[in-house]
């Protein structure tokens, strides 16, 4: 039963809509009518501006690395630890509150790994950075790390569970930028310090 608890309250801490909240209470503004429409950390900076999404990305990561620590603490397994920081990133991508149409997970999967693998944290962090000084593209950044996850994963010490779930959350993370994909190709899509006209 405490199992099913601890997943149950991953998936709810992860459903928690940041990027909404902090729109609407911040610039009064529901960021989901505006740019790409998404609830997460990019679009916000987008929308409503600096602080706005500083504040959801606090909140997006921390939720992550709270998801694995309730695991840590009332369940104790690696593997355990990392399913809740799963189910935290479902959460956020489909979220309960939100009909299910939710952001993309970046963020909340840097609280799970800042907690559950932080050196692995470190080293995306470090290529993340990278790819936005050198391009200047967030869904690039976002994307690049993605495909990294599960061999950084398995690199700094992952066994092969980890990895596989490593995979999973990598292709769901690429899937999920299916949209900025697209822009990237046409060319269409924002660069940091664009704003989008409300």
């Amino acid at each position: 039963m405490i199992y099913v608890f601890v997943m149950a309250a991953a998936y709810i801490l992860g459903s928690i809509p940041f990027g909404l909240l902090v729109g609407k209470w911040w610039a009064k503004v529901d960021v989901r009518q505006y740019g790409s429409g998404n609830i997460g950390m990019t679009n916000v900076l987008r929308t409503a501006g600096f602080v706005p999404a500083l504040l959801t990305l606090i909140g997006d990561v921390g939720k992550g690395a709270l998801a694995v620590f309730l695991a840590q603490r009332f369940l104790g397994d690696s593997f355990s630890s990392l399913l809740a920081g799963v189910f935290a990133m479902t959460g956020h991508n489909w979220p309960l509150f939100l009909g299910f149409k939710g952001g993309k997970g970046v963020a909340t999967m840097a609280g799970v790994l800042l907690v559950f693998r932080p050196l692995t944290a470190l080293v995306l962090l470090l290529i993340w950075l990278a790819m936005l000084f050198i391009f200047r593209f967030i869904s690039l950044a976002s994307i690049t790390v993605a495909i990294c996850l599960p061999f950084i994963l398995f690199l700094t010490g992952g066994d092969w569970v980890e990895t596989a779930l490593g995979v999973l959350v990598g292709v769901v993370t690429v899937y999920r930028h299916q949209s900025n994909i697209e822009r990237l190709r046409t060319g269409t899509e924002f660069r940091v310090g664009e704003k989008v006209q409300r």
